[in-house]
């Protein structure tokens, strides 16, 4: 018998998928869950203000991949920046030091979790915005972040963003 990563196809059209406001900063769409793809991996669409910086982390048990569809982001990854702009790709490789900052007015990317173990803290370091609810809206919260890095896991917190460069 053949295995499948899916249980069932995903299909979901431009601005479809759960619409969620990150503590980080900025509103993800859920494109395809870990429940959905037997755990293969979890995708999500990030839509950020120019700005918006991660603290270096790492994923201990997953690779994540970046793909940018709009603006423009410098990513950090194991000591060295790289700017990347729309079309490009950055992968940081389970257990390899990371952070990124949106360095346009504003930037589009799908990130994708392989495996999707990471959902859980992405979950619970965010909540559910309306369809009326504006993109790009609410505080960011670093505790809260920091909480569901140590209650679920899938994160390692290691400090604060690595840029020199001030954000735009």
């Amino acid at each position: 018998m053949e295995k499948v990563s899916s249980p069932a196809a995903i299909i979901r059209a431009e601005g479809h998928g759960e619409r969620r406001w990150f503590f980080g900063g900025g509103v993800h769409i859920w494109k395809a869950r870990a429940a959905e793809t037997a755990g293969a991996f979890l995708l999500f669409e990030d839509q950020m203000a120019g700005g918006k910086m991660t603290p270096l982390h790492t994923h201990p048990d997953s690779d994540e991949t970046m793909y940018i569809l709009e603006g423009e982001i410098i990513m950090h990854v194991d000591g060295a920046d790289h700017r990347i702009g729309a079309g490009g790709l950055a992968v940081a490789p389970r257990g390899v030091p990371h952070a990124f900052m949106v360095v346009s007015e504003s930037a589009k990317m799908l990130c994708l979790h392989t495996p999707g173990c990471c959902e859980s803290f992405y979950w619970e370091a965010s909540i559910p915005l309306s369809d009326g609810d504006p993109a790009g809206t609410g505080p960011v919260d670093m505790g809260k972040i920091q909480e569901s890095a140590r209650k679920n896991g899938g994160i390692t917190l290691l400090g604060p963003p690595p840029f020199a460069l001030p954000a735009p």
